[in-house]
């Protein structure tokens, strides 16, 4: 079974699926770190940001893979071509250009074909996914579908919090100004454009906690007696997930 929980940059989605894959004892596929890990990667290499075709090759011919920790949901490592990107995806210049990256309907579509071996794989269980078109596109038949938002200001306020938490630099105004070119940007590229999907149960953050959001998503679940079903289902073992 899968949850898709979709959301703009900075709508706590990201922290929502992760509690929701602990609470549920579902693993947690972080597809917008997949995306980073093939930014991080072209950076590397010198590849312009502007070419689908060499950022597609890129994503075909080095896949990203997830590190867990025996019985633990939450992967614990990223890596491409093998290489660990764990710290490198979460800097500034992936977050400036991961955007540009991965709107290129050649990097989506080998993410996406990744995406799904990893998802749907049968003894892989069960998998609470987060992104931008995990709803709309990756997994349009998932049992489960959020839309996680919030208003640019709190998006941005919640961002530049985490920064200093990581002592990193982010001024507020221009950490706001990056929320909302980044959300025109998702929202009207012509690859998977951001948006809910139809049967989407939409959830404004800005005034609730994450403990809040989480507990909603869990309650509708369980009270499918979904989560009952899937009781049971392996966690991902040491060597973790390819994708």
């Amino acid at each position: 079974m899968i949850i898709a929980i979709d959301g703009p940059a900075g709508s706590g989605k990201s922290t929502v699926a992760r509690l929701c894959a602990r609470q549920l004892g579902w693993h947690y596929l972080d597809t917008g770190a997949m995306y980073r890990a093939v930014t991080v990667a072209a950076l590397e290499r010198g590849l312009a940001l502007d070419d689908g075709e060499a950022l597609g090759r890129l994503t075909s011919e080095c896949p990203v893979s997830f590190g867990y920790v025996e019985g633990d949901p939450l992967p614990a490592t990223v890596a491409i071509a093998g290489q660990d990107v764990t710290a490198a995806i979460r800097t500034a210049a992936a977050d400036a250009n991961v955007s540009e990256v991965s709107a290129h309907a050649q990097v989506r579509e080998a993410c996406v074909s990744q995406q799904r071996a990893i998802a749907t794989d049968r003894d892989a269980g069960n998998y609470v996914v987060e992104g931008r078109d995990i709803g709309t596109v990756v997994f349009p038949q998932a049992e489960f579908k959020f839309f996680v938002t919030a208003s640019p200001e709190e998006r941005a306020r919640r961002r530049s919090a985490q920064n200093a938490e990581r002592g990193l630099p982010g001024d507020y105004q221009q950490i706001l100004d990056a929320i909302r070119a980044r959300d025109a940007y998702d929202s009207t590229r012509a690859v998977a454009p951001l948006r809910a999907a139809d049967d989407a149960v939409v959830i404004d953050t800005t005034e609730l906690s994450i403990q809040d959001v989480c507990a909603r998503i869990v309650d509708a679940v369980q009270r499918s007696g979904a989560a009952a079903d899937a009781a049971g289902a392996p966690l991902g073992s040491a060597g973790g997930a390819g994708a």
